[in-house]
C-alpha cells in the first residue's frame, strides 16, 4: 500500500527485487543489521510523509511538484530499507510502515517535526539533506552489499535535495525582512534536533555485528559542521546556539508530533488490512 513510484526506486533496486534476491540467495538481514536498516527506513519514511503534506499547499505550483518528487525519492529509500529490514522477521514493507505503533518507530526526531511555516520545512530539509548526503556517501562503503547498493542510488538523489534546500535558504534568508525573519525562526526551531543525528546507533555494541556494515554517526559530524553553518551564514542568518534536545528516537522516544502523523498515515491500511489497489 505504500505508493510505488518508478521515479523513487530504480528497476534494479526495487523492494521487489531486493525481496527476490533475498529469497534466491538466502541473504536475509541478520537481527542487528535489520534493526539498523529499520532506523534508516523510518527516517526516510517519516520525512517523506511530512513533505507530502505540502502537495497542493506549497507557496507556488512548481514547489508542489519539487517537494512531491523529493518525498517520492525518500519514499523509495524507505521502501528499500524496510524491505531489507523485514527480511529478518518475515514482514513486508507495508507491515512495518502501517502496523507498528509510535514507540516502535525508530526515526530520529528531526524528521518527525511538523512542517509548520514553509521556512521551517526548508530548515528541516536542509539539515536532513546534509546529514543524508554524508551518511549515504559513507554507507556506500558498507560490507553489506544491499545497504551499499541502496546508498549508492540514494546519494544521487540526495544531491538534488540538498541543492534545492540551499537555494531556498538563500532566497529566503537574503530576501525581504519578513522572509529573513521567518527563515531564521525556522532554523532556530529545527536546530535542537540536529545533535541527535550524530548519536550512536543502539545496535553498535551488539558484539561487533555492525562493524564494517553500519556508519558511525559521529564520523559524519565534521562534514556537517563544515557545511551547514557556512550555508546559514551565507544566507545572512545566525547559526543558532540553542542547546540540543535529548533525542532518543532510535530507542522509540519521540516528540508529540509523531503520534498524530502516524494516525493519519496509517488510517486507511488499518481500516482495510490486506486490501490492494
Amino acid at each position: 500500500m505504500i505508493p510505488k513510484s518508478s521515479r523513487a526506486v530504480s528497476t534494479a533496486l526495487t523492494p521487489e527485487a531486493i525481496a527476490a534476491s533475498i529469497a534466491s540467495a538466502e541473504t536475509a538481514a541478520s537481527e542487528p543489521v535489520a534493526r539498523y536498516a529499520l532506523g534508516l527506513g523510518d527516517d526516510a519514511l517519516v520525512l517523506a510523509h511530512r513533505l507530502g503534506e505540502w502537495i497542493a499547499n506549497a507557496p507556488e505550483l512548481e514547489e508542489d511538484v519539487a517537494l512531491g518528487n523529493i518525498g517520492l525519492d525518500l519514499l523509495g529509500h524507505a521502501r528499500s530499507f524496510l524491505t531489507y529490514a523485514g527480511s529478518a522477521w518475515g514482514r513486508s514493507e507495508d507491515d512495518l510502515a502501517y502496523f507498528r505503533g509510535e514507540s516502535d518507530y525508530r526515526n530520529r526526531q528531526l524528521f518527525e517535526q511538523p512542517s509548520g511555516d514553509f521556512a521551517h520545512t526548508i530548515a528541516r530539509q536542509l539539515f536532513a539533506s546534509a546529514y543524508f548526503d554524508a551518511l549515504y556517501r559513507a554507507l556506500q562503503r558498507s560490507t553489506d552489499p544491499t545497504l551499499a547498493a541502496i546508498a549508492a542510488k540514494a546519494t544521487k538523489e540526495v544531491d538534488y535535495h540538498l541543492d534545492h534546500s540551499v537555494q531556498w535558504l538563500l532566497r529566503l534568508g537574503l530576501g525581504t525582512a519578513e522572509s529573513h525573519r521567518r527563515m531564521q525562526r525556522g532554523v532556530d526551531a529545527m536546530w535542537p534536533f540536529v545533535g541527535e543525528l550524530f548519536s550512536p546507533e543502539p545496535e553498535a555494541d551488539a558484539g561487533g555485528a555492525l562493524e564494517g556494515v553500519a556508519v558511525d554517526p559521529e564520523s559524519l559530524r565534521a562534514a556537517f559542521d563544515e557545511l551547514v553553518p557556512r550555508l546559514i551564514t551565507d544566507a545572512g542568518l545566525a547559526v543558532p546556539t540553542i542547546p540540543f534536545a535529548w533525542g532518543g528516537g532510535r530507542e522509540g522516544r519521540h516528540t508529540e508530533a509523531l503520534g498524530p502523523m502516524l494516525a493519519e498515515m496509517q488510517v486507511l491500511a488499518r481500516a482495510h488490512p490486506g486490501v490492494t489497489w
